[in-house]
């Protein structure tokens, strides 16, 4: 049997009996899936006997992709994705994560095209998927278009050159997506310094593969080829930039432990708004001090800090505090680089756990958030859960929050019964 590919839309088979030319096998992909399959095979036929070259039957697809598929926008800046997501475990949880996921990709301006959730019992150690599903993505994103596949889990660099040359498509994991998101929202310089060295540590991995046509070529005994001598001072700079990054990032540190002794010499007390991400902790903060910091829809529209001084009818003043959002399987480099912005926390007399009442999943976001927080140890800190977004559920369902205070963070009245509970929170302490 002799196989030709003629393009990647088209493969032929031309079979061989008793060293002769038989029967010509054809399949071709399709613009749109029939019986669930994105090709179609055509019957088979002699060589001689073919009423159509190849050249017009490769037009004839060409023309048809062109009729059935949408015009598209042109923007270069803007990627188009299947998403990907492979689980051992519950699909349902794996759903919930892949529409978190959609949600990263929007806030990082990425178009989803397509969506893929496959169960296995055992994750593929080289493609994380099967075999056969990774020929079905590569033939979904030439009819889709798709230039990016975003997978839902933390890929290893060997993961990521295998899928990548068995697709020849851009391959990015979570981790990777947030830590670019994050690069492109953070403003100030203590934002871009934690950010920069927490994609420096991503990246350091990504340098084990060497090149092994350059290595070895040099002479001496000892001596180290110049594929090698690359890759280790690739390396040395990588480390060097973090060890800098990390001495600018304790002078930053210095710089807020005097702000705080400030603050704790005025004897005001601090409160830090903390939450899932996209829970309603800006438009919160907004709402209580009368100020226009960006808040958006969107998961991590701000990641800088911002403070604001806040006064109770009492006459009591006070610090709010709003600090970046959490989010599940949070890159732990990431949870390192910010160290010193979580320290705010910790000088925090009062936490507000911001809980986004609307969404399905709150639960399993406040038990995220918690666990982060006793993983930074502060659960010793007061903590207030603040239920937000309650005119967006049934009144029923918020009978049962009796352990917190449900406002809506774009209501001012609705903060009425909030401050009271601060100022209890707040009147055993001394300042």
């Amino acid at each position: 049997m002799d196989m030709v590919c003629l393009r990647l839309d088209l493969i032929s088979v031309l079979t061989i009996v008793d060293g002769y030319p038989d029967l010509l096998h054809t399949a071709h992909l399709l613009p749109g899936k029939v019986d669930n399959r994105d090709w179609q095979l055509l019957d088979p036929v002699h060589p001689a006997a073919q009423s159509e070259s190849c050249s017009e039957l490769i037009e004839n697809i060409e023309e048809e992709f062109a009729r059935v598929r949408p015009v598209r926008e042109v923007d270069k800046g803007r990627d188009r994705a299947i998403l990907i997501a492979v689980t051992s475990g519950s699909k349902l949880l794996a759903e919930e994560s892949m529409v978190e996921l959609a949600e990263l990709a929007r806030a990082a301006n990425v178009q989803v095209v397509e969506q893929v959730i496959q169960r296995r019992r055992k994750i593929h150690p080289r493609f994380i998927l099967g075999r056969g599903k990774l020929m079905d993505i590569a033939l979904m994103s030439l009819r889709t278009g798709a230039n990016l596949l975003l997978f839902d889990q933390e890929l290893t660099p060997s993961q990521i050159r295998s899928v990548t040359k068995h697709t020849d498509l851009r391959v990015i994991d979570r981790t990777q997506l947030i830590l670019d998101i994050f690069a492109s929202r953070a403003l100030s310089r203590e934002g871009k310094l934690q950010i920069e060295m927490a994609q420096l540590k991503y990246m350091l991995p990504m340098l084990a593969t060497r090149d092994d046509a350059l290595s070895r070529l040099t002479g001496g005994i000892g001596a180290r080829g110049p594929g090698e001598t690359k890759l280790e001072i690739d390396r040395r700079r990588i480390n060097d930039r973090i060890a800098r990054l990390a001495r600018e990032l304790k002078g930053v540190a210095k710089q807020r432990y005097h702000r705080r002794s400030r603050r704790r010499k005025h004897d005001v007390p601090v409160i830090s708004l903390v939450g899932y991400t996209n829970a309603g902790k800006s438009t919160l903060l907004n709402t209580l001090t009368n100020s226009e910091i960006k808040a958006e829809d969107m998961l991590f529209a701000t990641l800088d800090p911002t403070s604001r001084r806040l006064r109770f009818p009492t006459d009591m003043e006070v610090i709010i505090t709003d600090t970046v959002g959490f989010i599940r399987n949070l890159p732990g480099e990431l949870l390192k680089a910010f160290a010193s912005t979580l320290e705010e926390l910790a000088e925090a007399d009062l936490l507000l756990h911001v809980i986004d009442v609307s969404n399905p999943c709150w639960q399993d976001q406040a038990k995220v958030v918690d666990d982060l927080l006793a993983e930074l140890d502060l659960g010793t800190i007061s903590c207030l859960r603040v239920y937000n977004k309650m005119d967006k559920v049934e009144k029923d369902s918020l009978e049962n929050l009796a352990d917190g205070v449900c406002v809506s963070a774009v209501d001012q009245e609705t903060l009425s019964a909030l401050l009271p509970v601060i100022e209890k929170q707040l009147s055993g302490r001394r300042y």
